[in-house]
């Protein structure tokens, strides 16, 4: 029996073939590219606050410290950059606490990383590179914001017909318009702030998730890297994902701004509507129809607005029903989503404002439109209710069945001819004594005017119209906002290029002894 007992295999060792090649070997690559200068400061700023704290010496620190620049020469670095996963080391921290045993032995090496586990270091990692893309971002859409302001103003005069649920509703100005859109872009970049400062919180110090017993100093790391604060309880550092998920959250409610405003464009763009022309660097024409002006532009915008809309719902299927704890789930593979999320959504606000530029309104047709389809009609209701005191739904229905009249006669009696003011008004006169009792008394040209387009904006003076007066004071607080946000931006760059410098040198002022 025992002869014919098949041999056992060997026991394999980790990592098996296939995990490293569909994981390991990715998840590498994918950090070299994301984590590499984080996971180098980190270890800096630790090694340094190692020994403020006395857990290490200062000259164990500083010989930790060369180790660390070296690797973070051009030449190591092109190493690093080259170097191919084999399966001797799980991870680019491993990789690179090899190469720092290599350099200064194992013991040195291995008190290095006292009082620190991968999962702090891996949050913290995730978080540097994360701010630091999010702040790219936040400029990109506070240019956008600058282009909407400048395209407003220029065109704060210009009708153009309002619509709800796709049709012709009321006249407008290009400018009000654009304001509108403004204002979404600017609470965008509200959106971001928001999810910068949720970003920017050290969990450095959590360790595994129940810190240390070692006195280290969290704030001192958290000032060294560039963080605002702690992100403190040590559970919620390791096992909170809303770090990820409201960055997400505030990049999808962008992108389905974004990609509103660039379908209305596109259609404007169409022969049918013609009031949107791209110049000749943002369209493309057909390989077989000559006469062919593709806005391809936009539609390029559109579509990377919908893939960074698409990753950021994938991150939130990702992290769903995840426990809240250490969790792969929310580590190396989710990550560069996250990063493709905010490329593709860079792409789109970058590629939209500079079309922007490129772009001819054309004031005629659109001012036309504004006069057309009895847009006014809104006005006119209102100058009844105002003029011959009539109640706003008698107005309304007198109105409607005037109006009517005139598209039935076109249609009926008078195909070809386009439905005028003129008509709509005897209309008005002739159906009144019936839907009202009595004949209307307001004067001709007190109605003329209630049809005129751009006395229709001109009399809606209140907050938010696109009358001239409240237009101005709404770009004007829109352009205090801008303002603000620029501030922003310049502190949070600032603050991302000047700690490295901290780093540096609190480690020269490391005692020599």
């Amino acid at each position: 029996m025992a002869d014919n007992a098949a041999t056992p295999p060997p026991p394999e060792k980790f990592p098996a073939a296939v995990y490293a090649r569909t994981v390991l070997r990715v998840n590498f690559e994918d950090a070299k590219h994301y984590f590499l200068d984080p996971l180098l400061e980190i270890s800096s700023a630790h090694a340094i606050m190692l020994a403020q704290q006395g857990i290490i010496s200062p000259a164990e620190a500083r010989a930790g410290l060369a180790a660390i620049q070296d690797l973070n020469s051009a030449e190591a670095r092109a190493s690093v950059a080259a170097a191919v996963y084999d399966g001797s080391f799980e991870d680019l921290f491993f990789y690179l606490e090899q190469r720092l045993t290599g350099a200064i032995g194992v013991d040195l090496a291995g008190k290095l990383h006292t009082a620190r586990s991968r999962n702090d270091i891996d949050l913290t990692q995730y978080r540097m590179a994360l701010r630091r893309e999010l702040l790219g971002l936040a400029a990109l859409s506070h240019r956008l914001g600058r282009t909407l302001l400048a395209l407003a103003r220029a065109h704060a005069a210009d009708l153009m017909p309002a619509h709800t649920h796709t049709q012709p509703a009321q006249p407008t100005t290009v400018g009000h318009y654009l304001a509108g859109a403004l204002e979404c872009f600017i609470r965008d970049g509200e959106r971001l702030r928001a999810a910068f400062r949720t970003i920017n919180r050290n969990p450095l110090g959590a360790c595994a998730i129940t810190t240390t017993g070692f006195p280290i100093d969290r704030a001192t790391t958290a000032r060294l890297l560039g963080f605002e604060g702690l992100q403190v309880n040590s559970y919620g550092a390791i096992a909170a994902i809303d770090y990820l998920t409201e960055a997400a959250g505030a990049i999808a409610t962008a992108m389905v701004n974004l990609g509103k405003l660039v379908q209305d464009l596109l259609l404007w763009c169409t022969v049918d509507y013609g009031f949107l022309r791209l110049s000749d660097a943002w369209v493309q024409t057909s390989s077989i129809m000559p006469q062919k002006r593709n806005p391809v532009a936009l539609e390029h915008t559109r579509i990377l607005a919908s893939k960074a809309l698409a990753q950021a719902q994938g991150l939130f299927t990702c992290a769903h029903n995840t426990p809240f704890g250490d969790i792969v789930d929310s580590e190396d593979d989710l990550q560069p989503l996250a990063f493709s999320m905010l490329r593709d959504a860079g792409r789109a606000l970058e590629l939209f404002t500079g079309l922007l530029g490129g772009c001819q309104f054309n004031r005629e047709r659109l001012r036309q439109r504004a006069g057309g389809d009895f847009l006014t009609v809104t006005e006119l209701a209102d100058t009844l209710v105002r003029r011959a005191g009539l109640g706003f739904r008698v107005a309304h229905h007198l109105v409607s069945e005037a109006v009517r009249a005139v598209n039935d006669s076109s249609i009926s009696g008078a195909r070809g001819v386009v439905a005028s003011n003129a008509a709509l008004l005897t209309h008005l006169r002739r159906l009144a004594p019936a839907l009202t009792g009595a004949p209307l008394s307001v004067a001709d040209d007190v109605l003329a005017e209630a049809l005129d387009p751009e006395h229709f904006v001109a009399i809606r003076v209140i907050p938010g119209g696109p009358a001239p007066a409240p237009l101005a004071a709404a770009l004007h607080q829109s352009e205090a906002e801008l303002d603000r946000a620029q501030v922003w931006l310049e502190e949070k760059t600032r603050l991302l290029a000047a700690y490295p410098e901290l780093i540096r040198q609190a480690a020269a002022a490391l005692p020599a002894g």
